[in-house]
């Protein structure tokens, strides 16, 4: 069928009298369409036809009919020619001011959808924009056009704008957005006022600045005047909202104007006006909160004022004693349940009162202890607030200046110091805790009559049970910030816990039961057992009700909730509870369809009674066993409770047996999964036998673990070969002939492997040991047979370090094989004719016995290993250091002058000669480096700085940082005294070192590096390139290791920091590379440094950042010209997303952060000169951005749950995101990634 007869047939069937035919015409084409575009392609005259006619069913008497043409010009809007556009555009424009209703609402309709359809990339979306945009402005312009369609076509803009931001910054556009749309804000419609505010706003960004200075100017400042007509100001200030909300650095230069403006005109008399004010004063604070600070202290007063307006109900005032406030509450109850005003709408302005002080909490953490002095107080007193609305938004509030204190506040004064000394100082304590102001001393003066308020309004069943649950969410908040503070309240927490649990949950109040549930378990775990002993007769029967709940996970959380007070009261006896606790936990372990949560709490509360109530378990027999120890079906849990209990409990070696026997079977079981658990368990098993291990184990057992003697999972690996290790130990005659026969030739296979390092190395190492000391004949096998394996397999899969470090480990534990083994590869470096690779395993070999074996008397051991030195082969001549700097070690006082000669003398081996060193400063001992580090200190300083090779320089100050911690007395002075050095390689070699001292994590000599740091890190400012990266990153590695000697300096630091982030066009330099032209960014390294300096920050020292600040020096990194910095930028909008308190602020910023995203994702076009490389590098660089963009959705949703979402800013990217997932390319990946 060609083309053109399958349109026209098409055509014939839009044209039919009856209604279903004219709809699945309509309904084939954009099944056409999608499937193959193609298809509508071809003869013009046709594809015009086609197309008129679906025009002509926009004006179809059917709805059906009609809205199936709207979505078929969807589907061509994207394929069609550009003079068939104009005649869609035209069309649709002709429609929309029609005296017809009906066809003007549909009309709006098709416009919106070809503007939405219309795909992001390529020429369409421009031709598109330039035919359609001037159209719709001058029906905008247009004083004749009706109120229904202005709104569809401001909609209709708002679409393309939000869409294609770029193709209007035109500055020839005609006519322009703002000045075409600022009229409407005097229409007499609200409706039309609301959405021009909302169309112009989104225009602002793009619009010239000239325009915009022209509309401040005579729509904006004159309306902010106290004079001004109330109307007309209730719309300017939405307008100034709407703009902080989408550009708020436009208005920031008049921040001095708008913002006293906004505060005189919330004292007016008008509710709406107020609430349009505080909105506006709440989203420059949340988009701007540097630019905002000035007015900080002036929109606190005013939201503090009008967090208390409520004209139409006389209550208490707030300024009157707390106790007069509290006194009679039933009786107040009584008032507010009679009052009822549906005209009422004063809740709004507390509502967004109350949203302006959170917005202050968010953005200003270093104002937590006024805050406390000043907010907490008027937010506890509207805890009781008459309207639901504001009473949750309070809550909420309070709950995130809660937030902000366990991030920002600093370390409770309980926690602080030592317990010993607080008790000798008591007084001194608490006269310096009545001095001493902080977030946490002022939050727990306020605890008793926070709970008191807070608890009053928690009164089951008269409250809303979403109310009841964000009061205990509030609660448990406070608990997670201030463990044990609820002592006072008992009596109300138990009473109000009862009247909720008593009652079985629905589907309505499950949800209540599980926070009542979550916050008992953290009430019981944080406070002293004799705080609510007196209460658990009252409470633990509903407790034990909840046991047996049909809701899983309130069962569930029940189980939580015993193993908490388990755990609180240990050790439990004389009490009848814990039986109860017991039974409920049997049957439930019993029953086989137990839900597989219920089960794991009911398997954790088993083993908390074993641990706790000891005396009480032993007594029941152990048929609990039975059920926990099953072999189908998840076993996870069961394993970690006999882990559990085999390490806290005195246990017979009969349970012993019976659990290990259980094991096997779970370790025969195919299948990884909990595999690492298992072998956990066994360690533990094995570890309890009173009267040692059974002679029937071993030769049963090590069959099980043969299994796992692979490469395939290294983890498994590492746990097998320690068991192994274990039972040598613990059963070395009867372990020893079992692993001889049948795995020692196995483990030989693997200890070469390249994979097997870190712990799995450690337990290799660990077995040789335990299997020498088994039996010492063994070791004259072991030391040939390793390097036997080695040299048999091909060298790509060997690590001849492993079989060096494992035959180091076999001698040492049998040293009488010593000297042959030394002799023996004394003789294979002596030969000429040796293979290179059995050369460097010797080499290495030596090395590893030269650590604790002197060699004094085989000197000649190491002037071969210095001979080779001039070896052609590289892998030799490090393998030749090593073996050198570590037969050093053995006898220093003979080996290391040869070492130092070689490192003055001869330039071609300083590196070697320096590596031999690194060698012997790493393995060394302390004491063994004491009494040389002023031989080696002064080669090393003078080689690092005398080349100009940064490898030779990098290990000579490895070196130089770990002598300094031997001994921080005295090299961190010498040190210091050289970092204002005129030579630059002496300041790099002093920053470097201190960099590597950061390796060192004790914290010995962290007193006498504190009051240097800052001298040192002082480098950053450097005027040599290299120094300042080195001083980033020292700075990075402090960061990373000792982050609290540098927290206090952040604020000094910082501003250091965020320059180095910026792209320095003086260090981009231009080179010829034949015909081509290539730029060199010799700052890259830095700024790549000073970027991961900042990742390291988030994690270790976030309290102390600025976020603001620091999202605003983050917003350029997206746009960096390196692709390594923009996946670092991706990281970091990650990593902020993951931050609950950094959700506001992301969500204020999502429409900055999206222009970056969608040029990333667009990537750089295809030319003649791309290759594969350039390619894949592109497409790892989408994915980056996805997963960036995949956690910004995250922060959207989390946002919209909390409210925070209406303050706006998100349109622009929530249109990205469905342009992603809409995207032909990679729209699948994208889907996958967010889970849709």
């Amino acid at each position: 069928m060609t083309k053109t007869y399958m349109m026209n047939s098409l055509v014939e069937k839009m044209q039919s009298t009856d209604q279903d035919f004219r709809f699945m015409g309509l309904n084939d084409l954009m099944l056409e369409i999608k499937q193959d575009p193609s298809s509508f392609l071809g003869d013009e005259t046709t594809e015009n036809k086609v197309l008129r006619q679906v025009l002509k069913l926009v004006e179809d008497t059917i709805s059906e009919v009609k809205n199936q043409a709207v979505k078929c010009l969807g589907q061509l809007i994207k394929i069609i020619r550009e003079n068939q556009m104009e005649l869609v555009v035209d069309s649709l424009i002709n429609y929309s001011v029609g005296k017809d209703e009906e066809l003007r609402d549909i009309s709006g309709l098709a416009l919106k959808t070809i503007t939405s359809e219309l795909p992001p990339d390529g020429k369409i979306a421009g031709k598109a924009c330039a035919k359609l945009t001037p159209k719709l402005l001058a029906q905008v312009s247009n004083p004749d056009t009706p109120p229904e369609t202005l709104l569809e076509t401001l909609s209709t803009l708002s679409i393309l704008i939000s869409r294609f931001p770029a193709h209007f910054a035109d500055p020839y556009l005609s006519p322009q957005p703002l000045t075409a749309i600022a009229p409407l804000l005097t229409h007499s419609r609200p409706a039309v006022r609301k959405r021009a505010i909302s169309t112009l706003s989104q225009f602002v960004p793009v619009a010239p600045p000239e325009l915009f200075s022209a509309l401040l100017q005579s729509s904006i400042s004159p309306f902010l005047a106290a004079d001004a007509n109330l109307e007309q100001q209730r719309t300017t200030v939405n307008l100034v909202a709407a703009i902080f909300r989408q550009s708020p650095q436009q208005l920031t230069p008049s921040l001095g104007d708008i913002v006293p403006g906004l505060l005189q005109a919330v004292r007016r008399d008008d509710d709406e006006l107020r609430e349009g004010c505080l909105q506006a004063l709440e989203t420059l604070l949340l988009r701007s909160p540097g630019e905002a600070t000035p007015f900080v202290d002036s929109m606190v007063q005013v939201a503090i004022q009008y967090i208390k307006y409520d004209p139409n109900y006389a209550g208490v005032d707030d300024g009157e004693d707390e106790e007069m406030a509290d006194a009679d509450e039933d009786e107040d109850d009584g008032e507010l349940d009679q009052y009822s005003d549906d005209e009422d709408t004063s809740y709004k302005i507390r509502r967004s009162a109350t949203k302006l002080l959170s917005a202050v909490i968010v953005t200003r953490p270093e104002l937590l202890v006024p805050l406390y002095k000043n907010v907490s107080p008027v937010l506890i007193s509207r805890f009781n607030d008459r309207e639901e609305t504001v009473r949750l938004e309070v809550w909420a509030s309070y709950g995130t200046l809660l937030n902000q204190t366990s991030m920002y506040g600093g370390l409770p004064q309980s926690l602080e110091g030592d317990s010993a000394v607080r008790g000798k100082r008591k007084r001194d304590s608490e006269e310096r805790m009545d001095v001493e102001e902080t977030p946490y001393t002022l939050l727990r003066s306020q605890v008793p009559v926070l709970s008191k308020a807070l608890l009053g309004q928690l009164r089951p069943p008269k409250t809303a049970p979403s109310t009841m649950q964000a009061g205990f969410q509030l609660l448990y908040a406070l608990l997670g910030v201030l463990p044990g503070s609820l002592s006072s309240q008992v009596g109300p927490i138990v009473t109000t816990s009862k009247s909720i649990l008593s009652q079985s949950p629905t589907t309505t109040t499950s949800t209540l039961h599980l926070t009542c549930l979550s916050f008992l378990a953290l009430f019981l775990s944080t406070h002293a057992p004799a705080v609510f002993s007196p209460s658990l007769p009252t409470l633990t029967p509903v407790l034990l009700k909840s046991l047996r709940e049909r809701h899983p996970r309130v069962a569930s959380e029940a189980f939580r909730v015993f193993s908490a007070l388990l755990n609180t009261t240990r050790p439990v006896k004389n009490n009848d509870w814990p039986e109860r606790v017991y039974d409920e936990a049997l049957l439930r372990l019993s029953t086989h369809d137990t839900d597989a949560e219920v089960r794991s709490c009911a398997e954790d509360s088993m083993a908390d009674l074993w641990i706790c109530a000891t005396d009480m378990m032993k007594s029941k027999g152990g048929k609990e066993w039975q059920s926990i120890c099953r072999t189908t079906g998840n076993t996870s849990g069961a394993v970690k409770v006999v882990t559990k209990v085999a390490r806290d409990v005195d246990i017979s070696d009969q349970w012993v047996n019976s659990c290990l026997e259980w094991i096997m079977v779970l370790l025969k079981k195919s299948g990884r999964g909990g595999k690492s658990e298992v072998f956990t368990a066994l360690d533990t098993l094995l570890k309890r036998y009173q009267s040692g291990i059974p002679a029937d184990l071993p030769p049963s057992l090590i069959p099980q673990i043969k299994l796992y003697i692979s490469t395939s999972e290294i983890s498994l690996l590492s746990q097998a070969l320690s068991i192994l290790a274990l039972l040598l130990e613990l059963s070395p005659s009867i372990t020893f002939p079992v692993v001889e026969k049948q795995l020692l030739a196995d483990i030989y296979k693997i200890a070469h492997s390249p994979l097997v390092s870190g712990a799995a190395l450690d337990s290799l190492l660990a077995f040789f040991s335990a299997l020498v000391q088994a039996d010492n004949q063994i070791a004259t096998h072991v030391v040939p047979n390793l390097v036997l394996s080695v040299e048999k397999s091909p060298k790509a899969e060997t690590n001849p370090t492993n079989i060096a470090k494992c035959v180091g480990q076999v001698v040492k534990s049998a040293q009488g094989v010593a000297a042959g083994t030394i002799a023996e590869y004394s003789k294979v470096v002596k030969s000429s004719k040796a293979k290179s690779s059995t050369v460097v395993l010797s080499l290495l070999i030596l090395g590893e016995l030269g650590r604790f074996i002197d060699m004094s008397i085989q000197h000649d051991v190491f002037d071969s290993a210095i001979e080779h030195f001039s070896a052609e082969a590289e892998e030799i001549r490090t393998a030749a250091a090593f073996a050198a700097g570590n037969i050093a070690i053995g006898n220093l006082h003979l080996f290391l002058p040869a070492i130092l000669r070689i490192a003055e003398q001869d330039p071609s081996k300083r590196l070697l000669s320096l590596h031999a060193l690194k060698e012997v400063v790493t393995n060394g001992s302390h004491g063994q480096l004491e009494p040389i580090a002023d031989a080696i200190w002064t080669p090393l300083f003078h080689n690092s700085t005398l080349d100009s090779e940064e490898s030779t320089r990098n290990v000579a100050t490895a070196c130089l940082g770990k002598l300094t911690t031997t001994q921080p007395s005295r090299y961190l002075p010498q040190l210091h005294a050289c970092i204002r050095d005129q030579n630059p390689a002496i300041r790099a070699t002093v920053v470097s070192a201190i960099r590597y001292t950061f390796a060192e994590s004790s914290p010995s000599y962290d007193e006498l590096l504190a009051p240097l740091i800052m001298d040192f890190l002082s480098l950053m400012k450097d005027s040599d390139l290299t120094v300042r990266r080195l001083a980033l990153s020292a700075l990075n590695s402090a960061a990373r290791t000792k982050p609290h000697l540098i927290r206090d300096h952040l604020p000094t630091l910082l501003p250091t920091l965020y320059v180095e982030t910026k792209v320095n066009s003086e260090l981009i330099r231009t080179v010829q590379m034949g015909p081509w032209t290539h730029k060199v960014d010799d700052g890259l390294d830095a700024r790549k440094t000073a970027w991961e300096t900042l990742y390291t920050l988030l994690d270790t020292c976030v309290h102390k950042l600025d976020l603001p600040t620091y999202l605003t020096h983050l917003l350029p990194a997206l746009t960096d010209p390196s692709d390594e910095i923009k996946v670092l930028s991706h990281l970091l909008v990650s990593r902020l997303s993951s931050l609950t308190f950094a959700v506001p602020l992301l969500i204020a910023h999502l429409d900055e952060l999206t222009p970056a995203l969608e040029t990333t994702m667009r990537g750089v076009p295809v030319t003649k000169d791309t290759v594969k490389q350039d390619l894949e590098r592109a497409a790892e660089l989408r994915r980056s951005t996805m997963r960036a963009v995949a956690s910004l959705i995250k922060v959207v949703t989390i946002g919209s749950a909390a409210g925070t979402v209406a303050t706006g800013g998100t349109q622009k990217f929530e249109a990205f995101v469905e342009d992603v997932k809409r995207n032909e390319q990679w729209g699948v990946e994208f889907r996958e990634l967010v889970g849709q």
